[in-house]
């Protein structure tokens, strides 16, 4: 599957006119692969040992470029990283106050409610975003261990 939806972004960036880069190439199948929603930080301590000559302004600017391109999403809480997330289907978000990590959320998507806020503001309505935030797993299990002692 990761492999049709590879072949799928190098040719809507080859209909672009983009040139594919062994980097560039590396960097949009990590995004493919990934589902813990990296950051560009995360992106290139996991590839620069395979290019030792790749910048993280070389990862940043590839980002961009897959965002415009449709291929991406960025996604920002108010730290201080954007993180990335290559599921471009509908769907939700949850995430963890205390360690950020973040976890896809598959739901109806919410059209009705685009539409009632529509009719509602005059505003037209073309998207949303919908967060959940509580405690991952992981940290209840630390919590709770600091709590026991």
């Amino acid at each position: 599957m990761a492999d049709g939806r590879l072949m799928e972004a190098v040719e809507t960036l080859k209909v672009q006119g983009v040139r594919m880069t062994p980097q560039r190439h590396a960097i949009l199948q990590y995004l493919l692969s990934s589902i813990h929603h990296p950051t560009a930080d995360d992106i290139y301590k996991s590839l620069s040992g395979n290019f030792p000559n790749m910048s993280v302004a070389t990862v940043y600017n590839n980002l961009r470029l897959f965002r415009e391109a449709g291929l991406v999403r960025e996604l920002t809480y108010g730290d201080a990283s954007s993180r990335f997330d290559a599921n471009m289907d509908d769907h939700y978000h949850v995430i963890c106050h205390n360690c950020g990590h973040i976890t896809d959320f598959d739901y109806p998507v919410l059209s009705q409610v685009e539409e009632s806020a529509s009719e509602m503001t005059g505003y037209q309505v073309n998207t949303h975003r919908l967060e959940f935030y509580g405690t991952c797993p992981v940290c209840q299990k630390e919590l709770n261990k600091k709590e026991e002692h």
